[in-house]
């Protein structure tokens, strides 16, 4: 995975204008090709056929939460190494020291600065993929 280009998140939130303000954040301004799911299940679904580089995550989500939701997009093979970041407003550092022992590289807080959202993605990336 050394020095791959990160260019498709997979970003999952169940709130849409959320999705609608992050999704400018990340295509418009970050240049990122975006697959958007509103939940868990539908990321489940989808994952796989978009080959993800990254996984963005909403932790709180009704029916699976985010966690879960990494859990099992890990399971599946091809997607058992694609790095994730959480995106919660639940950023105490045990919470975050949580996300980071079940498989995420970072946590983002929310909310987040729509200008600044896909320097942060970069920059989380860059710092793992040397």
């Amino acid at each position: 995975m050394a020095n791959k280009e990160l260019k498709k998140i997979l970003y999952v939130e169940d709130e849409t204008d959320i999705q609608a303000v992050a999704s400018i954040a990340l295509e418009a301004v970050g240049g990122f090709e975006l697959e958007i799911c509103s939940s868990g299940e539908e990321a489940l679904q989808k994952a796989e056929a978009f080959s993800p580089d990254l996984l963005l995550l909403d932790v709180m989500m009704p029916g699976m939460d985010g966690p879960t939701t990494l859990q099992k997009l890990k399971e599946k093979s091809s997607l058992s190494e694609t790095p994730a970041i959480f995106m919660t407003a639940k950023v105490q550092n045990n919470e975050i020291e949580h996300f980071k022992q079940i498989g995420a590289l970072d946590v983002i807080a929310k909310p987040f600065d729509p200008m600044k959202l896909a320097e942060q993605i970069k920059q989380i990336w860059d710092s793992f993929n040397v």
